[in-house]
């Protein structure tokens, strides 16, 4: 159950480019942000049901969580390297 994978999180941020043309946010052109896109042109072709774009939705969902978990194991890591240097 989970389903984690052990293989490293690597982010796909979109084209700057592409992001401004599919008028992306600023504060959503994180990692995940070529996932983004194709999830809210599904949101706009289904005039925002829900149920109809589950998969993107997941897509992207996933990504984040993972961006998350990457970003608190290297923190982790920067931690515990701080402590040991303070030892």
């Amino acid at each position: 159950m989970g389903g984690h994978s052990s293989e490293p999180f690597t982010p796909i941020p979109a084209p700057a480019a592409t992001a401004k043309q599919a008028r992306v946010p600023l504060g959503w052109r994180d990692a995940c942000g070529s996932l983004l896109i194709p999830l809210n042109v599904c949101r706009h072709e289904t005039l925002f049901a829900t149920w109809k774009c589950d998969q993107e939705r997941h897509i992207y969902e996933k990504c984040q969580y993972d961006d998350y978990i990457s970003r608190m194991k290297a923190l982790e890591k920067a931690d515990r390297k701080a402590r040991e240097e303070a030892e």
